[in-house]
């Protein structure tokens, strides 16, 4: 994204928060302690301080396919977009869902959302995987936010079933990668979060619009050409057909000359042998 990460507009809030407090406290002209980073963070800090470090990881090292950002207002919610690998029924298509932390992470796993249609997931629903909070037993404090998005990229590509989870056949996947570049277009945590995405889809649409313009125009012209090619063979069997299709001096059809040929040359040939025989 360009200009300031999450991250900085989340530190430049939480300063600013900082200082309409003191001023606050300065025209009530009562003593004041400077306010200390715990203290802004309260009992989110060790999950605020573990999700910047993530967030930085990430970028320094992307997860394939897939694109994350944390909420400006509020680093617990995370959006991603997976795009959809080739050789997969999803591509071609741009799926967008959501990571939601709790104040213990990492010691607790998030909530994991769907939120565009894909033919695998149910979308607005808690996704029960290994890597969510359905199974806080089979959490390990040691996976970060890649580690999350990389299983469930993983999973999405199976199709082992699970709670959330839906089947559909491959033509379905495909139509649901199809449909979700418009879809995305009317999220609002989308559109401003991946204001780059969205004007990659719209140049994807606009291609795709041009482009099916183009097929239907030639679909008419063939269609037109079909019409016009069989009317061509049916007048030409007409012609052929009719009593005036003679040659130019005046005899008939060559097809009845060939004809005419072959009688002639099976009645000497039998002629011929008739005359041997006596």
């Amino acid at each position: 994204m360009k200009g300031k990460s999450a991250v900085e507009r989340l530190s430049e809030m939480e300063t600013t928060k900082n200082e309409n407090n003191n001023a606050k406290t300065i025209k009530n002209d009562k003593p004041t302690k400077p306010i200390t980073k715990t203290q802004v963070m309260g009992r989110n800090r060790g999950a605020v301080l573990r999700l910047q470090q993530d967030y930085i990881n990430l970028n320094k090292d992307p997860v394939p396919y897939i694109r994350a950002e944390p909420l400006p207002w509020n680093i617990l919610e995370w959006h991603y977009v997976i795009n959809g690998p080739e050789n997969s029924p999803y591509y071609g298509g741009m799926f967008h869902g959501s990571l939601v932390f709790t104040q213990q992470y990492p010691f607790k796993p998030p909530s994991i959302y769907m939120r565009t249609p894909n033919g695998r997931f149910q979308t607005n629903r808690r996704l029960c995987l290994s890597i969510s909070d359905y199974h806080p037993d089979e959490w390990n404090p040691a996976w970060s936010v890649s580690s999350i998005l990389t299983g469930l990229l993983s999973f999405m590509l199976e199709e082992s079933s699970a709670l959330g989870t839906m089947v559909t056949s491959r033509r379905e996947k495909l139509q649901f990668a199809y449909d979700s570049l418009q879809y995305n277009l009317k999220d609002h945590n989308f559109t401003t979060l991946f204001p780059d995405l969205c004007k990659e889809i719209k140049q994807r649409l606009a291609e795709r619009e041009s482009n099916e313009a183009k097929l239907k125009a030639v679909a008419a012209s063939n269609t037109t050409n079909t019409d016009e090619t069989t009317e061509d063979v049916v007048n030409g069997i007409r012609n052929r057909s009719s009593a005036g299709n003679i040659d130019d001096n005046g005899g008939f059809p060559h097809i009845i000359l060939i004809i005419c040929f072959c009688l002639g040359a099976l009645i000497f040939h039998h002629a011929y042998n008739l005359e041997q025989l006596n």
